[in-house]
């Protein structure tokens, strides 16, 4: 390579690193001082509390903290405020990892872009922002990604089935809008969906519309098939449904005085055929399915901009979570925010934070299950155990009272016998009496 080449090369480098802006980034690395960037809304005074930490389990205690949601069926809402920017002529993208530790039942773990002219303190779930993004869960039925664009003041849901991760892990949500009007959605720096704001959203009325005054003609015959002319219906066709019973016979005790006339019961008729139809053929005549025609919608107007927002300037997390059978657990992490104009940047950024911990997060979570399974192990030996000693205590009681009770008949036994020698003795002393006298 020679020393052109070098050159052009960190030329280019150097030019793109300069073309590159990170409008705002978030990783909770110095302690509490997140709580001056963040604000929590105060539009209820009911809302869940955010704390940091790392959860449960991680791969890095202090690289993986994150803003974690630590109250059950409670609204969140706080948000953090950048310096305002435009995504016009450049990428917009947007980045962030989340973590249900607490194997969610239902609520959102998106978040919300929204214009610098958002009251923090004010907001809410029917603030307006420019774009939601990111996993919601509620029960079996809704494992999705939400992709919603406020366009001319309306929210535009996505048309396609973006199905998020729903286990225990931390992912990373990646969210692509380029100034072409396409977008891309990534989770854990793997493209999952991509495709047209157009043609994805219904954003726009559709460029073609039914023509009103198009109808379809009169002799227009759309039948592939016609029942043939030329078949007949067989002489022998029509037999009853139903005839009787030929093995039936009247019963013996059968008065047609007291009973009426009998009638031996029907039967299903093993010659029915059921109603004739003529065999079909192609129609000679069949013209093809008529397609209505269609002319340029009056009302669409094609817009170049559809990706463009001119205000962004505040993140927010506006959300509601549930926890399964309202256990006591930990909650959603959020972490590793970003948003920048460089998707190539974005991968990279999400490859030195959550790829580096992503690992070793999943090795410690699945230690501990092991350390609770060999703990279960234990006290269920340890209650099976605790079990057989009380049965083997109440089995020896069991034959002590056993053996009392043979050592009781043993003693009445001797004494009946005891007894009977004393009244021999007395029969023989009186006996002797007798005689005496």
């Amino acid at each position: 390579m020679t020393a052109l080449s070098l050159l052009l090369m960190a030329v280019s480098a150097a030019s793109a690193l300069a073309d590159s802006n990170i409008y705002m980034r978030e990783q909770f690395e110095d302690g509490d001082a997140w709580k001056s960037r963040w604000v929590e809304s105060k539009h209820k005074s009911d809302y869940g509390q955010f704390v940091l930490t790392a959860g449960k389990f991680y791969g890095d205690a202090e690289q993986d903290k994150g803003l974690q949601t630590s109250q059950d069926a409670r609204f969140y809402a706080s948000s953090s405020r950048f310096d305002d920017f435009s995504n016009k002529g450049e990428p917009l993208v947007i980045q962030f990892s989340v973590k249900h530790e607490q194997s969610i039942d239902c609520g959102g773990g998106y978040i919300k872009l929204f214009p610098s002219s958002l009251n923090q303190e004010e907001m809410h779930g029917d603030s307006v922002y420019n774009i939601m993004f990111g996993p919601d869960i509620c029960g079996p039925g809704t494992k999705k990604v939400h992709v919603i664009f406020n366009y001319q003041g309306k929210n535009h849901l996505i048309n396609k089935d973006i199905r998020c991760k729903d286990d225990e892990y931390s992912h990373l949500y990646t969210l692509i809008v380029n100034p072409d009007n396409t977008y891309e959605v990534k989770i854990d720096n793997k493209k999952v969906e991509s495709g047209s704001l157009e043609e994805d959203w219904d954003l726009l009325p559709p460029k073609k519309v039914k023509d009103p005054e198009a109808k379809k003609p009169e002799d227009w015959d759309d039948r592939e098939k016609v029942p043939d002319p030329e078949d007949q219906k067989p002489e022998d066709w029509d037999k009853a449904e139903n005839i009787p019973d030929p093995d039936a016979k009247k019963p013996e005790d059968w008065d047609e005085e007291m009973d009426g006339e009998w009638e031996p019961p029907m039967v299903a008729n093993p010659e029915y055929k059921g109603e004739w139809k003529p065999k079909e053929i192609s129609n000679p005549a069949y013209k093809g399915k008529w397609v209505h025609p269609e002319v340029d919608n009056p009302e669409y107007t094609a817009d170049s901009e559809i990706y463009k927002y001119d205000s962004i300037g505040v993140i927010g997390l506006d959300l509601w979570q549930v926890r399964q059978l309202r256990k006591i657990r930990p909650g959603t992490i959020f972490d590793n925010f970003l948003i920048t104009n460089d998707p190539k940047l974005a991968e990279e950024v999400g490859n030195d934070t959550w790829g580096k911990t992503k690992d070793a997060e999943r090795l410690m979570k699945e230690s501990q299950e092991e350390e609770e399974r060999k703990k279960r192990e234990e006290e269920d030996t340890q209650r099976k155990d605790e079990a057989k000693e009380e049965d083997d205590e109440e089995e020896e009681e069991k034959d002590e009272e056993e053996e009392g009770d043979e050592e009781e008949d043993e003693d009445e036994e001797g004494d009946e016998e005891e007894r009977e020698e004393d009244e021999e003795d007395d029969e023989d002393t009186d006996s002797k009496l007798k005689d005496e006298l």
